[in-house]
């Protein structure tokens, strides 16, 4: 990365530090968000339906276990956005997230790259370490490496599922993140739409919305039943919900990759840095910069 403006938006400038240009922290901490997310997806998998449960002797209703599963990694996403390591990356934990943003123009393409396969090789690892700790319960049919598979409706069903659920979350991504007054419940909007989609719409797709996090489970399970369909539609979901976004308000109304922002956390995408320089001469913060741009734009 080179010194100067990284964005045509007014008041956010590049500070960047060459020690910054490597930015392997970032691809470790996505490589780590989505192993993150694959261990707790295992270990409530086997927890709320391997057949020597007590939870699921417990709970007989499966929609009721879907509910509940949907709620356990509605709150394991929103922990991974709101770390100090998720505000840090941006919390992509998708590669279909990143394509997005690189499509917008806020990741540089060799980040874009490296996140993509931090991506991948975190998400083969989390369900690996979960196999590990879990041994032969997360190959237990009812568990299955919690893999994603088309439901009756078919493979054409869920095609259609994944595209729309997508399409749905990368748009409230974009409205909420880029609306200062909300930005900071990005994570939250994510989290419930998890846990929605989990509890309603797994029926159909398995849902996924992630290549990554599918062929994590695949890998494992051996399963390459309908794989296309998880590296087709969700991305073509996120970047049709960008497109709509850009005509709707212009590429001036991306300000950033990631998904939460708080102050001081340092920015590989929108060159955002913490200063120690008296207050004075510090540049504008992230969110004064963001509500510039809007009175301006």
């Amino acid at each position: 990365m080179k010194s100067g403006k990284l964005s045509n938006r007014p008041g956010i400038e590049a500070h960047v530090n060459p020690a910054s240009t490597a930015h392997w922290r970032e691809y470790l901490i996505e490589a780590a968000g989505l192993g993150a997310f694959m261990l707790s997806a295992c270990s409530f998998g086997v927890l709320l339906e391997h057949p020597g449960s007590p939870i699921r002797a417990a709970i007989a209703d499966p929609t009721t276990r879907r509910v509940l599963m949907g709620v356990a990694m509605g709150l394991t996403a929103a922990a991974i956005v709101y770390s100090p390591w998720g505000q840090r990356s941006g919390a992509h934990i998708n590669p279909c997230v990143t394509l997005t943003f690189l499509r917008l123009g806020k990741v540089d393409p060799a980040d874009a790259a490296f996140y993509v396969l931090a991506q991948f090789a975190g998400g083969a690892t989390g369900v690996w370490l979960a196999r590990a700790m879990l041994g032969p319960a997360l190959a237990d049919p009812s568990v299955d490496f919690v893999t994603t598979l088309p439901g009756t409706h078919g493979a054409g069903a869920a095609f259609v599922a994944e595209a729309a659920i997508a399409f749905v979350l990368m748009s409230v991504v974009l409205l909420v993140s880029n609306t200062p007054r909300i930005a900071r419940l990005t994570g939250v909007a994510c989290a419930l739409l998890v846990a929605t989609y989990i509890s309603v719409e797994a029926p159909i797709s398995g849902m996924s919305m992630n290549p990554a996090r599918t062929l994590a489970s695949a890998l494992a399970a051996i399963e390459w039943r309908a794989l296309w369909i998880y590296f087709t539609a969700p991305p073509l979901g996120m970047l049709a919900a960008a497109e709509v976004y850009l005509r709707l308000f212009g590429e001036n109304g991306v300000f950033c990759a990631k998904l939460d922002h708080p102050e001081g956390t340092p920015c590989i995408f929108c060159a955002y840095r913490a200063r120690t320089a008296p207050r004075t001469t510090r540049s504008p913060s992230w969110e004064t910069s963001r509500q510039a741009t809007n009175t301006t734009t």
